[in-house]
Order: structure tokens, then sequence, then C-alpha cells
């Protein structure tokens, strides 16, 4: 049997039963890639996939400001990722005409120091001119622009598109997806998670993996494994399918906006934490009224919905992944930038569950930091 025996295979066969806690886009990536290495996975969602932070995320794929030098690299081979998902994963669509941003007042200072240091670190992004952004940008009025830059090598997604790519790709590797499905308790004996309670009945585990955004910090409680985070309300405006009008992202002053593969054109403000939580059509109007300053040509595009998303942002803003020291089989995966992440997360997950390894890129990232 190649590099093992038959007794090592059997044995693999019977602790290899992982039951992930989420189905967003963190657990559906450690899903799908924990079944394409043969794993016995499980995703539980408590009520759908993608209804947190998912479904809710502007999904700019992206290492842009990035800091330091090891959450860059990791931003970078999450990138990477998802090119290498769209050959395994046909169905998923990706956006790969990069971004332009632009500044005024303070933030120039800070946009400049951010092309200065991720060129340095060979990342394809540079200054351009302000009669650029028009052409990049067919149709658009930038308004006041004091600096500009073009990230060429960034993308986005559709968030609930990729995720359920992913899902099905999963699938139909073997993994079982069931919602809605809450974790209710975690059964540990001997340091060890032996299962987990849920509204669905028990279920045994020989990993327990919590991947359930927002959520992930009372679950890892009733193992009394500390997982801390902050909040950080985001709003969305998204309007009905509109004709293709953008091919890139638009990092305006005050205003981001794409148009996701369906046709769908989606803005918000900033990616800092809502001053003010508003789903209400008036303020989704504000929103969509604010891009079309930028894009005059999504004038006739309609307002469908507001959302409103709580980015899964721990305390001191890195990720936090990796087993938990109080319990050797408990794996954690709370972490912003969960989109552009994803594809390099799942693989480095199933890595360190199925083989044992330590992966060196995630060591500045355990959730012994927070013990």
């Amino acid at each position: 049997m190649g590099l093992f025996s038959a007794a090592a295979a059997q044995a693999f066969a019977r602790n290899n039963r992982v039951v992930i806690a989420g189905a967003g886009i963190i657990g559906a990536s450690i899903a799908y890639h924990l079944a394409k290495r043969g794993g016995n996975v499980t995703v539980l969602e408590k009520q759908r996939p993608g209804a947190g932070a998912t479904e809710k995320s502007f999904a700019w794929l992206n290492a842009f400001s990035k800091q330091p030098r090891s959450y860059y690299d990791l931003n970078l081979l999450g990138m990477a990722g998802w090119r290498r998902l769209t050959l395994e994963i046909p169905e998923l669509r990706i956006q790969w005409g990069g971004s332009v941003q632009w500044a005024t007042g303070e933030e120039v200072e800070r946009m400049r120091r951010n092309i200065s240091r991720v060129e340095q670190w060979g990342y394809a992004a540079h200054l351009i001119e302000e009669a650029e952004i028009g052409k990049l940008l067919p149709g658009s009025v930038a308004g006041t622009v004091n600096a500009a830059c073009f990230a060429e090598q960034e993308g986005t997604v559709d968030p609930a598109q990729a995720l359920g790519a992913i899902l099905n790709g999963a699938r139909t590797l073997g993994a079982k997806v069931e919602y809605p499905c809450e974790v209710t308790g975690i059964s540990i004996a001997g340091g060890r998670v032996r299962g987990v309670e849920t509204t669905r009945g028990k279920m045994e585990a020989d990993f327990l993996v919590l991947a359930a955004g927002v959520d992930t910090p009372r679950l890892a409680r009733m193992a009394q494994v500390n997982v801390p985070l902050k909040e950080s309300p985001g709003l969305l405006a998204h309007t009905a399918p509109a004709a293709r009008m953008m091919e890139r992202l638009a990092l305006a002053p005050g205003a981001n906006i794409k148009q996701n593969p369906d046709g769908r054109i989606v803005t918000g403000t900033d990616f800092a934490g809502a001053a003010k939580i508003d789903t209400s059509r008036e303020f989704g109007e504000k929103l969509l009224e604010n891009a079309r300053r930028y894009l005059p040509r999504i004038q006739e595009a309609r307002l469908e919905t507001v959302t409103l998303g709580y980015r899964v942002l721990p305390r001191d803003d890195h990720p936090i992944v990796g087993f938990a020291q109080k319990c050797p089989n408990l794996y954690i995966a709370a972490m912003h930038s969960g989109m552009t992440l994803s594809p390099v997360i799942g693989q480095t997950a199933a890595a360190e569950i199925l083989d044992g390894v330590s992966v060196d890129l995630l060591n500045d990232y355990r959730p012994a930091r927070f013990a």
C-alpha cells in the first residue's frame, strides 16, 4: 500500500472522523481539503451555510495592507489558493480584475506607505496617475484625487456562490453537511474531545474543528478555551442584477464598490466597524447614492437588500488557528480576512489534522497566545 501499511490505513479510517462546527467559508474550505485527503468529515451548521459573516462579506481578495510580513505572506498564499481552487472546482467564479484605490487627506500618506512596503515585498500594486482611474474604471467620476493605485493581482468573489461551490465540492468528495444542527455541548474525557451534543443528537468525533465565526468563542468556552473576538459590524447595500459595468473593485474615499458575477452591485463605506447599525431601505439607498457619486453608471441599479454582518475579528486583529493547548484534538479557526485566507487555511488545517504536522506559516497565530 505504498508508504502505509494495511494496519495504518485501517487505523487512519477509524481515527479521522472530523466534525466541523460552522459552514461558513472557513469551515467549508477545511471540509473540502479534509475530504480531498480522504477524511471522514461532517459539517454542522446551526442555521444554514453562509448565514453568518460569509454571505455578508464584501469579499475583497487581497494582501494589500496586511502586516506583519508573516500575515501578508499568509494572505498572498490565500489569493494563490483561490486560483488553485478554480482549477479543482470549475463552477467557482472569481473576478481577477484587480482593484483601483484612491485617497484624499490623511489617507494619502497611509496609501503611499502601503504601496512602498508591498512593492518591496513583490506585490503587483503601484501608484497611478489620476487619468488612469477612468481607463481602469470606465464611466467613473473620481472627484478629488491626491493619490491613487492599481493592485492588479487582486480579485473578488460572490461569497454565497463561492461558498456553495466549495461545499458542493466537499460533498462530492464525501463530506456531509447537516443543517439546521446546532452544537449544544462538547464531550471531553481524558483531556480530549470525544464527541459533540447537537440538536440532532450525539455525534462521536476524533477531531472537532470550531469554525463558527462569531459563535466560536461560546463553543470554545465549553472546552475552557479562550477565543477573544471584538465586535466589528459591517453594512452593505446590494442591488438587483444589473448590466455588466465593472471588471474590478473600486475603493474610493468613503465608498467601496464592486459587481458580482451575477450582475449585483455591492457597496459599503469602509472596512472599519460600522458606527451606525441601520439596515433600513433608506440607509441602503444612501449607501447606493454614495457609490453613484463615483460611478454614475449604476444610477439605474435597483436596491435589493441591506445586510449587516459581524466580522470575525480576533482581539489582536490576527487569525486564531490551530489546536488548543488544553485539548489537543480541538482545532480553532477564527479570523478576519476569512474570504482571502480560506483556501490556505483549509489546506494547512487538513495537514495539521490528518498528518499531525505543525505548519510553520501558522506559528504566529496559535490559540495559545490567549491562554
